[in-house]
């Protein structure tokens, strides 16, 4: 199906950790630790992380993963009971694991950026997994700054895009020139993705964060103005925004500067995946100043003010919209 072992091995991790983080949700496991940003971190992280990081090391082990998480909280006494919760799920999927060697496989993503790396997102959408709602694994490979694969996993959503709460869950992977496909989690049977054909403006699904705090509110209201916008907003958490808007069911994603953070720049696991999923499905992906992201800047991409994706059809309707309000 996939031209290079690359992806082939990037489909096979992500759809393990996603069994894994449905296993924590069975058994209601939702206790969480605070980061320095306050957001929240869930036994299902630092599992997950764990469980990629150590096919890293047993497959592909002289590849740089550059993770969001690390073992820095896990190894503190206070934590002792969240290491072994971690290291009990874990532990199901690789036999023996110690609380030592799920610190050391989460430490395997505290790698640099180099020329050529993995970036992983090992669960994208915390608090909307926590709600039971839409969350992703992102895992995507990148050189010379450019994405070369993607693959999002995403246990909440069906292969056609939609929202599928407790179903079979899919698989969306996408190799550069290749094109995007998507199965069922527990299938071989891909079907390719294409955006939607809207060249509307005010027809647009604008693809919206359920937390308010990711994103601008009130610019986001003059933005849909300025659009014309009157179809309904697709609300989600998480990159599978980016996998609902590669199969065709919304148009246009923006990801705005907060006011409360106008200096901030996204994390690179928070777009890479996604970002590919869509370009490789017909759409387009730039920042909110129209320039390719640049993902050659370490964690993060300086280089880059905030996102918009969207169907490729209506790009320069959604960048027009932004310089009418001065995004």
């Amino acid at each position: 199906m996939f031209e290079t072992p690359e992806t082939r091995f990037a489909v096979a991790a992500v759809r393990e950790a996603c069994a894994l983080i449905r296993d924590v949700q069975q058994s209601l496991v939702t206790q969480t630790l605070t980061k320095s940003d306050r957001s929240p971190v869930t036994v299902a992280d630092f599992a997950a992380q764990a469980i990629i990081a150590q096919r890293f090391a047993r497959e592909r082990p002289d590849d740089v993963l550059v993770g969001e998480e690390d073992a820095g909280d896990l190894r503190s006494a206070e934590r002792r009971s969240t290491l072994e919760q971690v290291t009990r799920f874990v532990g199901a999927r690789v036999p023996g694991a110690t609380g030592d060697d799920v610190c050391t496989w989460i430490d395997r993503g505290r790698a640099e950026p180099t020329r050529r790396f993995w970036t992983l997102d090992p669960v994208d959408g915390t608090k909307g997994f926590l709600r039971g709602e839409q969350y992703a694994v992102a895992l995507a490979l990148i050189e010379e700054g450019r994405v070369r694969a993607g693959v999002l996993g995403c246990p909440n959503l069906s292969a056609d895009g939609r929202s599928d709460i407790g179903g079979t869950g899919c698989v969306v992977a996408a190799e550069r020139g290749r094109g995007t496909f998507a199965a069922a989690l527990g299938s071989e049977d891909w079907t390719r993705l294409r955006v939607s054909d809207r060249r509307v403006a005010k027809d647009a699904r604008l693809l919206r964060s359920v937390e308010s705090g990711h994103t601008n509110v009130d610019e986001m209201g003059e933005l849909v103005v300025a659009l014309g916008g009157t179809a309904e907003p697709v609300l989600m958490d998480s990159q599978a925004k980016y996998a609902v808007l590669a199969a065709g069911c919304g148009e246009l994603l923006f990801r705005l500067l907060s006011s409360a953070k106008p200096d901030y720049r996204e994390r690179i696991w928070d777009q890479a995946a996604g970002a590919i999923v869509v370009e490789e499905a017909g759409g387009t992906v730039t920042d909110l100043d129209g320039k390719t992201l640049d993902f050659s800047r370490g964690r993060t991409l300086a280089a880059n003010r905030g996102v918009v994706a969207s169907n490729g059809t209506l790009h320069e309707a959604a960048l027009a919209a932004l310089a009418r309000i001065g995004g």
